[in-house]
């Protein structure tokens, strides 16, 4: 068996790689030891970076370990990222984000369904800047790709998971701004059509 450095060294990278959180069982099946060994060392190295003051954290979320930025340097890293991708991406791009952080796992039609238009050129853009990937196939004819969000995009947005999300309620207009907006379709009435009055012959 791997010395202890070695197998720390193995942890460190695969999970460094790795797009979402795995877990104990899944670590100690790749390096072939026991999973109390490994829980032993990811707990040694969790306690290691944070003596350290490293600019990244190990933790255990819901069973499943992975790497998360340090919550001190998050003022810097949001004003880095805000920077970036986000502001890059058109409004087509941010739309189509959404219905996928909120509705994953979703299909191509499913987004063009929502949007009202073929989100085929959004959807290729978030994958090259890496914010989505596929999760597999859905079980309708033809088998559609199915996308979800990324590590990157959680990182990006200081998330765990995607549950974290902020709920689309707080984003709801209240009951004075939706009757604005109801009033808004309404066509106002013309003078001919007020009582008692007559339009001019």
């Amino acid at each position: 068996m791997l010395d202890i450095g070695s197998l720390k060294s193995i942890l460190e990278s695969v999970l460094f790689v790795s797009d979402k959180a795995t877990s104990v069982n899944n670590l100690a099946e790749l390096l072939e030891v026991e999973a109390e060994l490994i829980e032993k060392m990811l707990n040694e190295m969790q306690a290691e970076y944070e003596t350290q003051n490293r600019g990244f954290q190990l933790r255990a979320v819901a069973g499943k370990w992975s790497f998360f930025t340090n919550p001190a340097n998050h003022q810097y890293v949001e004003h880095y990222i805000s920077s970036i991708d986000f502001k890059r991406l058109t409004r087509a791009a941010l739309e189509t984000l959404a219905i996928i952080a909120y509705k994953q796992p979703v299909t191509k039609v499913y987004i063009s369904e929502i949007r009202g238009v073929n989100s085929e050129g959004s959807v290729s853009t978030l994958l090259h800047k890496g914010l989505i990937k596929e999760r597999g196939r859905d079980k309708s004819p033809g088998g559609p790709i199915l996308y979800g969000t990324s590590r990157k995009f959680l990182e990006q947005m200081n998330l765990n998971n995607p549950k974290e999300l902020p709920n689309l309620k707080d984003f709801a207009p209240d009951e004075d701004t939706r009757e604005q907006i109801k009033q808004s379709f309404i066509e106002e009435p013309t003078e001919s059509s007020e009582s008692g009055v007559q339009s001019p012959e």
